[in-house]
């Protein structure tokens, strides 16, 4: 099943397609993924803006959390983002992981970590996601 979701949020259009992520993996587990840095990811400095760092840890946590809430006929949504960024990037591989805290009931909390192609750390974060019954109305 999870080869199938991973396909199926590649395929989709909007940001995580538009910044060229590709999603590798999606567990319960962990989740991962990978891209190659450029200029669209930069804010005016020439480096990563941190708001792509924000977006990379909050798909994975996102994309974790609804494979563990999918089994119990439940999607997620995200109610707190925490993103610390530690090195710069200009260019090169990015690639991210994340992996849950908890899998509660009610909400779950996961946390990403982004590398480079050296291993060097260059963001990390802990997202908080709600779990909702798959019939509820979101928004």
């Amino acid at each position: 099943m999870t080869e199938q979701f991973v396909d199926w949020i590649n395929a989709l259009p909007g940001w995580v397609r538009e910044m060229g992520i590709v999603i590798l993996s999606a567990t319960p587990d962990e989740v991962s993924c990978e891209w190659e840095v450029t200029e669209k990811h930069h804010q005016g400095y020439g480096i990563v803006h941190g708001g792509v760092h924000c977006g990379v840890i909050e798909t994975l946590a996102s994309v974790g959390a609804a494979v563990v809430a999918r089994a119990r006929a439940q999607r997620v949504v995200g109610l707190e983002n925490n993103t610390s960024f530690i090195r710069a990037v200009r260019s090169g591989k990015l690639h991210a992981v994340a992996r849950p805290v908890t899998r509660g009931r009610t909400t779950q909390v996961w946390e990403a970590w982004i590398r480079d192609d050296k291993e060097r750390l260059v963001a990390q974060g802990r997202v908080r996601l709600l779990c909702v019954d798959e019939n509820q109305a979101l928004g």
